[in-house]
């Protein structure tokens, strides 16, 4: 069974997202929206990851390792211009929230599935809880995209 290694890797992705949330509030710190709801959003991913951390020993999984995991490095420059310029920088944090939510809402949606195959009602319940609030992380980030890329682009 390979539960654990889902678990392994939401534990990782939901920790990166535990860190790189506030820092892209902390370099935008005049997008209020952004800077407070990233704040909250970092929250639930915590709230996430004592959920894993919580049922894990089940599947013999040790999640001991770096505390607070790095996000990937991978995209981190994406737009040309980006480092001098807060817009476009803007604009590369908010792609790079949306796709990192999107691989843990899916990873939380397949592991799911998996507890429901195994008919593991505990860890079923988990994702219950966590599931839905990956979707709304990551619909938030799309939302913001949308909004400000208009002005951003032609700008």
């Amino acid at each position: 069974m390979r539960i654990g290694v889902a678990l392994r890797e939401l534990h990782r992705s939901e920790s990166a997202m535990a860190v790189e949330l506030p820092r892209v509030a902390d370099r935008h710190p005049e997008e209020h929206e952004i800077r407070h709801v990233a704040r909250d959003l970092a929250e639930w991913s915590r709230e996430h990851v004592r959920e894993i951390e919580g049922i894990a020993p089940r599947y013999g999984t040790d999640l001991s390792g770096p505390e607070h995991p790095e996000p990937s490095e991978e995209g981190e420059r994406e737009l040309p211009g980006e480092g001098s310029d807060a817009d476009l920088a803007l604009l590369a944090d908010l792609k790079r929230l949306y796709r990192m939510g999107g691989g843990v809402a899916l990873d939380w949606d397949l592991l799911g599935q998996g507890a429901q195959i195994i008919a593991d009602s505990d860890l079923l319940a988990v994702t219950e809880r966590c599931h839905p609030r990956s979707v709304r992380r990551m619909h938030w980030a799309r939302g913001i995209l949308k909004a400000v890329s208009p002005q951003i682009l032609v700008g």
